[in-house]
């Protein structure tokens, strides 16, 4: 180490080794920032970056020798072979070159150092290429030692000084590099000059083409000011990165924000992406720099994307995994980094491709049995009725010349949502679904047209009654559903056929047709198909006019109430009313209950109706003054519905009606379709204290069984078996029966429909206690009973008010007649 100091302050002038020191320094802060920029650079650009900066560190090296040499002062004659000179620069070069080149392969440790250590290589070759070329009138000698110590000290500090640099792109390690690559270069240069011995030989001549020390200063000058021009170079190239880099990152964390994905590139080359593109394609975002546009979009697209800017359109893009993504593309292009560039926003339309599918899915099929609907109905039965014409216009009848339409409704369906709520009401339209579905052939159309209205579209029949037999199997289908489902299976169903040319040549009157034949299979028995005959036009509208006309009336207020009495048979005593509805229609008149009533079962509009009932008789029978009780009749729907307890006690609130006069009637058969609902329904009323009254006995089915499980107050039976009880041995046989059961389970029994002297003197007879019909008093409107309910006037039956208050009429007791 002294030998070192020594070379340096007795052998050197110190200026001109402090300027050559300067120089290797500026040098080397170029060098490891130029050295950046080779590891950030693509492949296209990586060997121009190398070139600047090997050229800038191979010249730094150089000049620093020259110009140290410059301060070395042997005090002999010496000069440099020029030859030599130039090789020791451009070894310089080129071995600096290849470590560079090595140290930026991979940004490992064995990389960097074995990088270093040629660049190390590189500085020792230039010194001792240089040294050959100092020619001096003595003979020069080596200390060995010194020069194995030199080499070491250039390739270790060359190599720890490229590992610091491309550890980290900070300044400490930017400074930290360029300082040990300065000692490098340095450290070789002095601890090789100080294993130099020169000693003076005049007998060795200075060869006549070199180059005089001052004629190799200038070159030193010139390689300094080529250094110089670098350097400023390299520190402009690296200002402006960092600006760039500024630029980028703000841009990137601005697109980072967006949802959408977004691709800036040039040309078709990519130069960036955000981390919404990456998820997107499943890629990390550096793997996308500098690939193409076509690696993630086809060709033409990717040609678009170029060449055109404007509206969005869609496009598909490949991930990772090779699936085709639908996306949106927009193109607009923008300043980046002071270049015109492209930016493409990618949106990812799988969402919006699923929701337009389930949109058109919505539009052409029911969302509950997946059928399609209606409007797939009306474009597929207008594409038939097309196809059908131009055949028969062609005369091509092998193919078939009838289109038969087939319309299926469900038998009471409405009383299965009323009575089992809406989902049970779906589940067996599902069923319905799935049964028809597999009986129809290929090129056959079953669709759903809304609530429980099917259709099928049956094309290509050779003949007419083709159509009868889908229909005997759809309704078989149904039948054996029905048998092997536990506990219940399908409803029935009932088929209207319409066939086109012959019934209709249009599809509205095709419609229209088949519906008809529906309605007649519906009054027919159900449960069966028809065909479509002209006469059944007229009446099958006024009937579906009449239907809507129904649904109105509660609304017009068109309905009213008559009163029939009941009355005790022995006594004549007057025990009540029961309610019964009319409908004064205002162009039809008066309309028969045993019209309109049917009508409303089937239509569903019964429930309404009967609540109507319900509240106007108890609202009358409030008002008046004797406490006679009020019977209503109820149906099966209002029965079964689970609010049917708490409309009861409502009515009874509002009205102010006791309880106790309020009787409903239930028939056998309001009570067999869910018997448990039926019986919760019954006790929640009679809870009440209502009563209840089982209306047309005998003439449902399991009537023991009804009087024993429910608890009724009163049995009713049914006036079919009353007419010419006094002459019919086997009626009146029926009717003791009765009497004697109704006596056995201590329940009252009212006969219905008594019409003649002999009926009333017959059930006198056999203690039937209570009667109604028109020999007791025809049905009327309550004020023709005012003086009974205490409304206007009374007026005195013969003799005088019985001492209990009641009244009695003229001629209602057996023994008064």
């Amino acid at each position: 180490m002294l030998t070192v100091y020594n070379c340096i302050v007795n052998q050197h002038d110190l200026r001109l080794v402090a300027l050559a020191a300067l120089i290797c320094g500026i040098s080397c802060f170029s060098a490891v920032n130029l050295l950046h920029h080779i590891g950030r650079s693509t492949d296209r650009n990586r060997l121009a970056w190398l070139t600047i900066a090997s050229t800038s560190t191979g010249f730094g090296i150089w000049a620093t020798h020259f110009i140290a040499m410059l301060a070395f002062t042997p005090g002999i004659p010496n000069a440099y072979d020029p030859g030599l000179s130039v090789l020791s620069l451009a070894g310089a070069v080129a071995v600096t070159a290849a470590g560079m080149w090595v140290a930026t392969l991979r940004d490992e440790l064995d990389y960097h150092l074995v990088g270093g250590a040629v660049l190390g290589g590189g500085i020792a070759a230039m010194h001792y290429i240089g040294m050959a070329a100092f020619e001096v009138e003595g003979r020069i000698e080596w200390n060995l030692l010194l020069v194995a110590v030199s080499l070491l000290a250039g390739v270790t500090l060359a190599a720890l000084a490229l590992r610091v640099v491309l550890r980290g792109s900070s300044l400490p390690a930017t400074l930290a590099g360029a300082v040990l690559l300065t000692l490098a270069i340095c450290g070789l240069h002095f601890i090789a000059m100080a294993a130099v011995s020169i000693f003076p030989d005049s007998s060795i001549a200075i060869s006549q083409h070199t180059v005089a020390p001052t004629s190799q200063a200038f070159a030193a000058a010139a390689a300094t000011l080529v250094i110089l021009v670098l350097s400023a170079t390299a520190l402009w190239i690296d200002l402006r990165f960092r600006r760039q880099k500024l630029e980028v990152d703000r841009m990137h964390g601005l697109a980072n924000a967006a949802v959408e994905g977004l691709i800036v590139c040039d040309g078709n080359r990519i130069v960036s992406v955000n981390d919404s593109m990456a998820r997107l394609t499943g890629m990390v975002a550096t793997t996308l720099n500098g690939r193409e546009l076509g690696d993630l979009f086809d060709e033409r697209t990717a040609s678009d994307l170029i060449n055109f800017q404007g509206q969005p359109w869609e496009a598909e893009l490949s991930n990772r995994d090779g699936m085709r993504i639908p996306v949106e593309l927009i193109a607009r292009s923008i300043d980046y980094c002071g270049k015109p560039h492209n930016v493409v926003a990618v949106r990812d339309i799988r969402e919006r491709k699923k929701a337009e599918q389930e949109i058109l899915r919505l539009a052409h099929f029911d969302p509950l049995t997946g059928l399609a609907n209606r409007r797939s109905f009306s474009s597929r039965l207008d594409t038939e009725i097309a196809a059908t014409s131009r055949d028969a216009k062609a005369g091509k009848g092998a193919r078939g010349g009838h289109l038969a339409l087939l319309l299926l409704d469900l038998d009471r369906f409405k009383e299965v949502n009323d009575l089992y709520g809406h989902g049970a009401g779906d589940a067996m339209l599902q069923k319905v679904a799935n049964c028809v579905s597999g009986v129809l052939r290929h090129g056959q159309m079953l669709a759903r047209l809304g609530g429980d209205e099917f259709a099928i579209i049956s094309p290509n029949l050779p003949d007419p009654q083709a159509a009868s037999r889908i229909a005997d199997a759809v309704l078989a289908a149904m039948r054996e559903e029905n048998r092997l489902a536990a506990g219940g299976g399908l409803v029935s169903g009932s088929i209207g056929i319409a066939l086109y040319p012959l019934d209709a040549e249009d599809q509205a009157s095709l419609i229209s047709h088949a519906d008809t034949a529906l309605y007649r299979a519906k009054t027919e028995g159900r449960d069966t198909y028809r065909y479509f005959e002209a006469s059944m036009g007229a009446e099958a509208r006024d009937k579906r006019v009449m239907e809507h006309e129904l649904r109105q009336a509660v609304a017009r207020d068109e309905f009213y109430l008559v009163y029939q009495p009941q009355k005790e048979i022995s006594s004549g005593k007057m025990v009540g009313f029961e309610a019964l509805i009319r409908w004064r229609h205002p162009e039809r008149g008066d309309v028969p209950p045993s019209i309109f009533i049917p009508l409303a079962e089937d239509s569903g509009a019964i429930g309404q109706i009967g609540d109507w009932v319900l509240t106007a008789a108890c609202q009358e029978a409030a008002s008046w003054e004797n406490p006679l009780t009020v019977a209503v009749n109820v149906s099966a729907v209002q029965l079964h519905n689970p609010n049917f307890s708490r409309k009861v006690h409502e009515t009874l609130l509002k009205s102010g009606l006791a309880a106790a006069r309020l009787e409903l009637e239930i028939t056998e058969t309001a009570l067999v379709k869910d018997m448990p609902r039926a019986l919760a329904s019954l006790r929640q009323v009679k809870a009440l204290g209502v009563r209840v009254a089982m209306d047309d006995f005998g003439t449902g089915y399991s009537s023991l069984s009804n009087l024993r499980a429910f608890p009724f107050d009163k049995i009713k039976i049914d006036g079919s078996f009353i007419k010419s009880v006094d002459t019919n041995g086997q009626v009146a046989a029926i009717v003791r029966a009765v009497l004697g059961l109704g006596r056995g389970l201590g329940l009252p029994v009212l006969a219905e429909g008594v019409e003649t002297l002999g009926e009333l003197k017959f059930l006198d007879a056999e203690a039937c206690e209570i009667g109604q019909g028109y020999y007791l008093g025809k049905p009327a409107p309550i004020e023709a009973f005012g003086n009974l309910t205490g409304h206007g006037k009374r007026v005195r039956a013969r003799g005088a008010d019985r001492q209990d208050g009641s009244l009695v009429l003229l001629k209602p007791s057996v023994r008064s007649a």
